[in-house]
């Protein structure tokens, strides 16, 4: 029932407060007007008419250049296609432009529902995160924005966090958490940043964030368009996007005409247990990333960091992370959009081979229906796994393969927000090495309804 009020509570939210903010017919066509480098074009699937509110244009860029248009923004500081889909809910007043972002997923998961072995689980729980975006201009060339999301996971995912099989990172009661996905923290950014355009096509940009997220990896899961509609977290996200939430970043960042090149500064280690504080920021590690969006469908990206300490139960670990990333968007119509992504990682630590991942992800969205797909290989380690080495070798690679099928349809609509029931199946190839612990081709499968801001 305390699931159920949440997903309740949340939609009533929402609702009440664009109504308060007279924002339906802004929600409804999302008018907005680009700047320079979107040369003032119709953006494919978006209605670009002149019609404002309150006789006042709608002038919301990215947060990362006033000569960008706002579909570019990903999560930090990193780039998404301008061609990609934009659920979200916007309004504005006086100088200052605000945007709404938000995902819940009220659900079953059942990992291994056949009990082919002893490591699944099953839960009632809804993973959420809810985003709250403002910006204005400074002087003519000026822009500075302010990010803040957060996470209810502590209230409806809370202690472990739920289960999924084969999954890996972080902790709790002091033991790593193995075949669990860790709920995300109430606070996962507190941001700002600032940008100064030289030019057309000249910015360049500081970011501040505690917590935030630095300048390593692709957009994080929960904000890809490929990804949106799965309510779990990726078995490779800690070869990826871990250091969504880091509690003390700083990143600068110069971008000339489609290219973008940043460095940060942050705190290698991963959030606590206790979901509620603020952790010590550390700034001890580094990373810098390149981005190019070669055309208004896709933005690539390859990133490189040193992540001092990351886990809190292995404190003289390091890593070394690489990954490189490419991202497409085509819409297609009139709410019909087509959204891929394709993530490579590794993680190096000393005195161990290297371990690599492969996402492949996709979703295709035709008006109320949403079926989308995800393929990932991961190298899974003995000491990631906890198993006894004496049994599996001190420094196994159990290579893991998860495939992903799932659908949404939407089924009605709360204020700008729509109310769609899904499900999905996940199919798992297991090495022979484990069978005697997840028997041979466990499945996990869920049920849900979802609630999300309309395109």
């Amino acid at each position: 029932m305390k699931y159920f009020l949440t997903v309740v509570f949340c939609g009533l939210m929402f609702s009440a407060f664009s109504q308060k903010m007279n924002m339906n017919d802004t929600a409804k066509h999302h008018h907005m007007m680009m700047t320079d480098t979107a040369k003032k074009k119709k953006m494919p699937g978006m209605d670009m008419g002149e019609k404002s509110m309150g006789g006042m244009e709608m002038m919301m860029s990215s947060s990362q250049s006033k000569n960008l248009p706002m579909e570019r923004n990903g999560s930090g500081t990193s780039w998404l296609p301008d061609a990609s889909p934009m659920y979200g809910i916007m309004f504005h007043h006086k100088e200052w432009m605000y945007m709404l972002h938000g995902n819940i997923a009220f659900r079953y998961t059942n990992q291994d529902f056949a009990n082919k072995g002893s490591r699944g689980g099953h839960k009632v729980d809804a993973p959420n995160w809810f985003m709250g975006m403002a910006q204005r201009p400074v002087g003519k060339n000026g822009l500075i924005s302010f990010n803040l999301m957060m996470s209810l996971d502590p209230l409806t995912e809370h202690g472990p966090g739920y289960p999924l099989l084969f999954q890996t990172g972080e902790s709790w009661n002091g033991v790593p958490l193995v075949d669990r996905q860790h709920p995300h923290d109430l606070f996962a950014e507190l941001a700002a940043t600032y940008t100064y355009a030289f030019s057309k096509k000249t910015d360049l940009s500081f970011y501040l964030g505690y917590p935030g997220e630095p300048a390593l990896g692709p957009v994080a899961f929960m904000h890809r368009p490929s990804a949106l509609a799965n309510p779990d977290a990726p078995l490779s996200h800690h070869w990826s996007d871990a250091t969504h939430i880091t509690f003390g970043v700083a990143t600068v960042g110069f971008r000339y005409d489609q290219f973008k090149i940043e460095g940060s500064l942050f705190t290698g280690r991963e959030p606590d247990e206790n979901r509620y504080n603020f952790d010590k920021p550390r700034f001890d590690s580094w990373s810098t990333r390149l981005d190019y969006n070669p055309s208004e469908n896709w933005a690539l990206q390859v990133s490189h960091g040193f992540i001092k300490s990351p886990e809190a139960l292995m404190p003289a670990e390091d890593v070394h992370r690489t990954t490189a990333s490419a991202t497409y968007s085509l819409p297609f119509g009139n709410s019909k959009t087509f959204n891929a992504t394709a993530v490579w990682g590794m993680n190096k630590t000393a005195g161990h081979a290297a371990d690599n991942s492969i996402l492949l992800e996709g979703d295709i969205r035709i008006k109320k229906l949403d079926a989308y797909t995800r393929f990932e290989f991961v190298q899974k380690t003995t000491e990631e796994l906890n198993l006894n080495p004496l049994a599996y070798g001190d420094d196994t690679i159990f290579p893991v393969n998860a495939i992903t099928l799932g659908l949404n349809y939407d089924l009605l609509k709360v204020g700008p927000l729509n109310l769609a029931a899904g499900g999905q199946l996940t199919y798992y190839g297991v090495t022979k090495k484990l069978t005697s612990l997840y028997g041979s081709g466990p499945m996990g499968g869920e049920v849900f309804l979802r609630l999300y801001p309309r395109l």
